[in-house]
């Protein structure tokens, strides 16, 4: 089982960057897909973006297409999300997750995912 501890989020204004890191402590990290999701107040949470295993394929949800760029660094355990341009609408707690099955391409629901972090508040403000 991985322990997965985000980092990154803070209050931003509308147009910024953040970048949001997710750190593995565990040794399956390398040999399986992860992904971000985000969960608004009184929203369900939703898939964001994922990575394959290999990192070769991603996957994003329509909304932040061009926008966020996942990506991962086996070497440091540590998987990313890239965010430009935020929204207002980005506003949300987010969460990065590991894929329950090694080896898969990249996964979008979360019943796919069985190893959560704790979540970080990103606020984008108008």
């Amino acid at each position: 089982q991985v322990s997965l501890a985000e980092s990154g989020g803070e209050l931003v204004q509308a147009g910024g960057s953040l970048r949001l890191s997710c750190a593995a402590f565990g040794d399956t990290f390398s040999t399986h897909g992860m992904g971000w999701f985000r969960q608004a107040p009184g929203k369900e949470r939703e898939f964001v973006a994922g990575i394959s295993w290999t990192g070769a394929s991603t996957r994003y949800t329509d909304s932040v297409k061009g926008r966020f760029t996942i990506s991962r660094d086996d070497s440091k355990n540590t998987l990313y999300l890239q965010m430009n341009s935020l929204k207002p609408e980005d506003t949300a707690v987010y969460y990065c997750a590991q894929a329950e099955i090694p080896y898969r391409p990249t996964v979008v629901a979360t019943t796919d995912y069985n190893s959560w972090g704790q979540g970080i508040q990103v606020t984008v403000s108008s």
